[in-house]
């Protein structure tokens, strides 16, 4: 599917990106700059997660988040040197280390890990959208559409996985006044 998305992508930049690039604004940048800052930071959490996870699909959802995180950290990364726009600091890369040796009571479950990265997954979304509608030019507002199509496949494909194992936390159903009792 991502090879789907960036084949559109592709054709939606040469349909609608031949205009002249003038600076960002400072809610473009500031939108870049939050987002880019905010998938840095998810980076140390995903692994810090790997870390502690024994899960093969878990552990596969993770990597796959963390390979997509890397990639647009990448671009926009590109994007904001190009354009003059500072990186934030960021948090270290975490090493590598055994799930086993993690007390217990230390330990955050499986449940757990995945409601944390459909959270994230679901904010950065939220994001991509806010920064595409407050884009003036095409060639950022094409980058938010591309991240949001991106981060939306990975949440739909872990949503599957937490249904699958019961991860997933659903809120009561909405019953409104006078609606008949079934």
């Amino acid at each position: 599917m991502p090879n789907t998305l960036e084949a559109l992508f592709d054709y939606l930049k040469t349909r609608f990106d031949d205009e002249p690039k003038p600076r960002p604004h400072i809610g473009e940048a500031m939108g870049c700059w939050l987002y880019y800052t905010a998938i840095a930071e998810e980076v140390p959490i995903l692994e810090a997660a790997m870390n502690t996870t024994t899960d093969k699909d878990l552990q596969h959802i993770l990597k796959d988040t963390k390979k997509l995180a890397l990639h647009q950290m990448q671009t926009i990364e590109e994007f904001m040197l190009k354009e003059g726009i500072p990186l934030s600091d960021t948090s270290e890369s975490k090493p590598v280390s055994n799930p086993d040796s993690i007390p217990l009571g230390v330990k955050a479950t499986d449940s757990e890990i995945a409601n944390l990265i459909s959270a994230k997954i679901a904010t950065n979304i939220v994001m991509c959208a806010t920064n595409n509608s407050q884009s003036i030019r095409n060639d950022i507002g094409l980058m938010w559409m591309r991240f949001q199509s991106e981060k939306s496949v990975l949440g739909l494909e872990l949503k599957t996985k937490m249904k699958e194992r019961g991860w997933l936390k659903v809120p009561p159903a909405y019953i409104p006044p006078g609606a008949p009792i079934q």
